[in-house]
Formats: structure tokens, C-alpha cells, sequence
């Protein structure tokens, strides 16, 4: 039954994806009237770079290599091409259904529609190199907190947080270092990775032996992490105990009191499902911790943030929302979200939901930044 819900929505996928790119490839045969030798290549060029997000999605889960990670990383820039494309075309063509029945613009030759599709696509590859840049431009963001609770030893905690890191076939080693670099300048007590460390297929990851750099790190409160639903789409029994096999201390549905009497509950992903994989409540996590201690909650999807605040959790942390990573689907995360990105207030509890470190598809952002959040903690 699950395996034909997959493939009905595989098959939607697929059609609107096919259709939208029709859509493109239609608009600029009419708009660069090439002749027949060009239109040849047009044809097989579009439709080749079209079919390579699909191809290298299959490649990097069944043959991983360097080869099919060019394909992917080809397929997943189009994706943001397609996107800007598709919006521009809309608009073009909005104001021609406007102007056939109102005439406010002079009539288009020919090659008034090839420079006008020359600016276009100038346009948005333009916008695509500058949202590369802008995905590779980390932000650190600090934050100073005061929570109403006693620590053992110093009243002063430093907090990392990281999410969605995607580590995979386009977020690799060099990020991955220049996470350890951004840690090891800021000197944290304690660093926390709320979910989706891994991109979601295991075998780049494999490939690559990613995940090595980040059991490098050393803090005086240690390191944990939770799963993120990139975690389970890859299959949460292979990565895992990979996670585990490199030293990181992932907490699914568990609690930890560190050093300093911090309690720390890391709970498992919104998507892990029912039976023997489905979360325990909140309610649960939280029973036999010391209200008098702070409590601090790891929760990759930021649902129902009610359930933190009406148990009077001190800091709620968050990710999975990437706040829309590229515009204007940030529209879409503010409407599904309470909190798509940012702090929030909520009675005791104080909620922050990360855009994220990494990139999840094109490896692309337009209208955030992904960022590192830093928490100086008071506490008296």
C-alpha cells in the first residue's frame, strides 16, 4: 500500500515537472527561431539537461560516483533555472493576455523577442550565480538569552547550532570544514546539529567519507545531534548507525543531563512514522526531568510549537524550513509554519527555527541566508 502511494506521487512529480519544463522549451522555440541544424541541438541539449536531476538522483542511489554527481549537481542548478524561467515566462505571458485586449504595446518582431529572451535568460542566470554565491556566504548569527534557571559552575553557556547541513553529493568536504572552522573560532560550549546532517541517500556520504571532520570537533558540553526527515528518506537503518560509527552522538526520543545539569531531549523526526519507529510525545521526554534545571529541546520540524510552550520548555530548536531557500517559497514555509525562521516569544519558552547551513536540492539561495546561530546563555 505504501509502495503504490510512492509511485502515485512519484508519477505527479514527474508530470508537473515534464510539463513545466514542455512549457519552457515551447516558449523558446517561438522566441529564438532557430533554424533546423540549431533547433536539433536545442532539442537534445534542453531535454538532456531536463532528464539529468532525475538520472543523477537514480546514479547517486544505486552507483554513486564522480560522474554521477556532475549529473546531479547539472540537474539540481537547473532546478533553479526552471523555477525563475517558469516565474518570468508567466509574467510575459499575463501582460500579453493583457495587451491583446487592451494593445498597450507596440507589436513584437522577431528580433524584439530574441532580445527579449536574451534578457531574460540573462536575468536568471545572473540571479542563479549570485544565489550560489549567496549559499555559499555563511552567516553567524548570535544571539544572547537570559533563562530564569540555576547552572552548576559557570552562569555563562555558549551555544552552536547547526541544521540541515545535507551533507551528500553537493554539500561535501570543503563545507564540512568550514563548519569546523566557523566552530573552532567561536570556541562554543556545546554544539548541536538539529537534523538532516545527512543530505538523505547514504552512498555519497559513503563514497566520500563525510561526517569525519565533524567528529573532529571538541567542546567542554560535548556534541549531539537529532535525525531530521533527510535522515529517514535515505533510510534511517543505514544512516544511522553511520552516524553513530563516527562518534556523534545522535539522540532519537532520548534525554542527557550534561555537566553543568542542562537537560537536553532530542527528539525523533516528525517523519519517522508509526509502530516501532513512531516518537514518543513530549510529554513523555519530559517526565522525570528536573523542572528546576534548564530544558532544552532538539526538534527538527518546527510543528506545533504549542506543546513546548504549555510545558514550559526553556529553548525550543528548530530547522528542516531552510525559510523557503529560494523565494518565493518562503510565502509557502510562512503559511504551513508558526515560525518559519527567526525568534520567537511563546510564553516561557523561547523558539528559534534555523534557516540552515547547507541546501537541500540546488545548491542555491534567493532571499535568506544560511547561517550558524550562536547562543550566549545567561542563566541566574
Amino acid at each position: 500500500m505504501r509502495s503504490n502511494t510512492f509511485l502515485i506521487f512519484f508519477s505527479i512529480v514527474l508530470l508537473i515537472y515534464f510539463s513545466v519544463n514542455y512549457y519552457i522549451f515551447v516558449r523558446g522555440l517561438q522566441v529564438f527561431s532557430l533554424s533546423q541544424p540549431m533547433r536539433k541541438w536545442y532539442i537534445i541539449s534542453f531535454w538532456t539537461i531536463v532528464s539529468m536531476f532525475i538520472a543523477g538522483s537514480v546514479l547517486e542511489r544505486t552507483a554513486t560516483s564522480a560522474f554521477s554527481e556532475w549529473i546531479y549537481r547539472i540537474g539540481a542548478f537547473w532546478l533553479a533555472f526552471m523555477l525563475y524561467l517558469t516565474i518570468a515566462i508567466v509574467l510575459i505571458d499575463l501582460i500579453r493576455v493583457v495587451n491583446y485586449f487592451f494593445h498597450i504595446l507596440p507589436p513584437f518582431t522577431q528580433i524584439l523577442r530574441f532580445r527579449l529572451g536574451l534578457l531574460v535568460f540573462s536575468m536568471v542566470s545572473i540571479t542563479v550565480i549570485l544565489g550560489h554565491i549567496n549559499a555559499l556566504t555563511i552567516n553567524v548569527k548570535e544571539i544572547p538569552l537570559t533563562i530564569h534557571k540555576k547552572v552548576t559552575g559557570s552562569s555563562e553557556v555558549k551555544i552552536l547550532m547547526a541544521s540541515d547541513i545535507h551533507l551528500g553529493a553537493l554539500v561535501g568536504e570543503r563545507r564540512e570544514k568550514h563548519l569546523l572552522d566557523i566552530i573552532h573560532e567561536q570556541k562554543p560550549d556545546l554544539v548541536l546539529l538539529c537534523g538532516d546532517l545527512v543530505d538523505g541517500e547514504i552512498a555519497p556520504v559513503l563514497r566520500k567519507n563525510l561526517g569525519r571532520h565533524i567528529q573532529e570537533i571538541k567542546t567542554p558540553l560535548g556534541v549531539y545531534a537529532i535525525t531530521g526527515n533527510h535522515e529517514y528518506i535515505g533510510g534511517i537503518e543505514k544512516t544511522l548507525p553511520y552516524l553513530r560509527g563516527i562518534n556523534i552522538k545522535v539522540l532519537v526520543d532520548d534525554t542527557v543531563t550534561l555537566a553543568n545539569g542542562i537537560q537536553l531531549v532530542g527528539r525523533n523526526d516528525h517523519s519517522s512514522g508509526r509502530g516501532q519507529q513512531a516518537r514518543k510525545s513530549l510529554a513523555e521526554l519530559l517526565k522525570g526531568l528536573d523542572q528546576s534545571k534548564p530544558v532544552i529541546v532538539m526538534n527538527h520540524q518546527p510543528f506545533n510549537l504549542s506543546e513546548a510552550s504549555d510545558a514550559n520548555v526553556d529553548l525550543h530548536l528548530s530547522g528542516h524550513t531552510h525559510n523557503g531557500q529560494l523565494w518565493p517559497f518562503n510565502y509557502m514555509t510562512e503559511a504551513i509554519f508558526e515560525l518559519s525562521w527567526g525568534l520567537l516569544k511563546k510564553g516561557n519558552t523561547t523558539f528559534y527555527v534555523s534557516s540552515g547551513y547547507g541546501t537541500w536540492g540546488p545548491p542555491i539561495r534567493i532571499g535568506n541566508r544560511p547561517e550558524v546561530v550562536v547562543f550566549n546563555l545567561k542563566f541566574e
